[in-house]
């Protein structure tokens, strides 16, 4: 029988939340290797991974927010002759 508390510390409460994480991050190791192989499907299928990853990235954004960047990005790009 373990002991309710140590210290002040409720041991079985925070042996949970340390068994929860830890599994957590298993999943999320998992799920990034799945994240990983459809990248490289996509670049098999012929199509650009960083300009997929931009565009993940911008769908997260709102759309003013977007638009900001890429004015600032043509800004950017006409200063350097681009």
């Amino acid at each position: 029988m373990s002991k309710p508390e140590v210290g002040g510390i409720a041991a079985d409460r925070l042996r949970s939340i340390i068994e929860r994480i830890e599994r957590i991050e298993e999943e999320r190791k998992g799920l990034a290797n799945d994240v990983k192989d459809i990248y490289a499907e996509a670049k098999s299928a012929g199509f650009d991974v960083p300009v997929i990853r931009r565009i993940i990235s911008a769908r997260k954004k709102e759309p003013s927010e977007v638009e900001e960047q890429e004015t600032l990005f043509d800004v950017y790009r006409r200063a350097l002759g681009m």
